[in-house]
């Protein structure tokens, strides 16, 4: 059985460096939601690859400042559509206070499932920006701590890219 799937040879090996702003964004959905200004632009470019090996096709895995603590192999997945954190990281947050008695079923890519423990809404900072999220509680064997769904990265008007 795969419970994830992981690739490259150093999976951590996530490189932090300064975005050029140069390009102007424009994004319509049948109406205008979000008015982009010239100064929220972002762009990537060959500067920000120093240091990986490339071609590669590694997971996006960040650390994480959840409930005052600093949560090492979050995995940003935007093909999950719910926020996973593992009961055994709650329990070392001391958080179980906060546990919100829940049962759900989630499935995995092959169709098994995993009954949750419950549900838990924790605070998360990223970039300055603080946001309650609701997190689904996992007692699994897991490489990562943390799995982030398109939920969270939404929530924080973020786009991930496993390029850079």
């Amino acid at each position: 059985m795969v419970n994830i799937i992981t690739g490259g040879e150093e999976v951590n090996g996530v490189i932090y460096t300064a975005a050029k702003k140069t390009s102007k964004i424009s994004v319509t959905h049948g109406k205008r939601i979000r008015q982009v200004v010239e100064g929220d632009n972002i762009t990537f470019d060959d500067e920000d690859t120093d240091g990986l090996i490339i071609p590669h096709n590694d997971a996006l895995v960040i650390s994480l400042l959840v409930h005052d603590t600093n949560v090492k192999r979050v995995l940003m997945d935007p093909g999950s559509s719910v926020n996973i954190i593992l009961l055994r990281v709650v329990n070392e947050m001391q958080a179980t206070g906060h546990i919100i008695p829940k049962d759900c079923s989630l499935s995995r890519f092959d169709n098994s499932s995993v009954v949750t423990k419950g549900e838990i809404i924790l605070a998360t900072f990223a970039e300055g920006v603080i946001k309650d999220i609701k997190f689904q509680l996992v007692d699994a064997n897991m490489a990562y701590n943390i799995i982030l769904g398109r939920s969270w990265i939404h929530d924080m008007d973020a786009m991930s890219s496993t390029l850079h």
